[in-house]
């Protein structure tokens, strides 16, 4: 395995680590019906940093993979929505694509999420909109492990 795929793996790897303790931290607030029990402030803020991170640790991943195979990160002010759109495209020969439509969808919430919440500093958390955005989470990490497991397995054939 050439050095660039090798680290690779193990960058992805190390983020879907991180992925599966945010989503372990994310159960802790979770009633269960599913629905989030976000009933004060300070516990719909812990919730929504915990999904910032969550999308944080798969742009992580998005990154990684964008310097590994397309070797340019588009920096204007839409590059994390240009990065998120790239990695559901199908580039073969040069990699499949790592995402399906599904995933991308739970993903865009999560990245429009993030953006609100990184960036109004005056608004308060919506409970309802913070449930819809840890329901797309939720559906995501069901999706998300056998995408991105088939995309490793490309990167370890490039070698073969």
């Amino acid at each position: 395995m050439n050095e660039k795929a090798l680290l690779l793996i193990t960058n992805v790897h190390d983020d879907l680590q991180a992925i599966e303790e945010i989503y372990a931290a994310l159960e802790r607030y979770q009633v269960p019906d599913g629905s989030v029990s976000a009933e004060d402030e300070d516990q719909m803020i812990v919730i929504a940093y915990r999904l910032h991170n969550l999308y944080s640790a798969f742009e992580n991943i998005f990154l990684n993979i964008a310097r590994t195979f397309e070797n340019q990160i588009d920096e204007s002010g839409r590059w994390h929505t240009q990065l998120l759109s790239r990695m559901r495209l199908d580039l073969l020969p040069l990699r499949p694509s790592v995402i399906d439509k599904a995933a991308y969808r739970a993903l865009d919430e999560l990245l429009r999420f993030r953006h609100l919440f990184r960036h109004a500093y005056t608004v308060h958390l919506d409970p309802d909109r913070l449930r819809l955005v840890l329901q797309q989470a939720q559906q995501l990490r069901k999706l998300y492990p056998s995408q991105v497991e088939r995309f490793l397995e490309f990167v370890r054939q490039l070698d073969s």
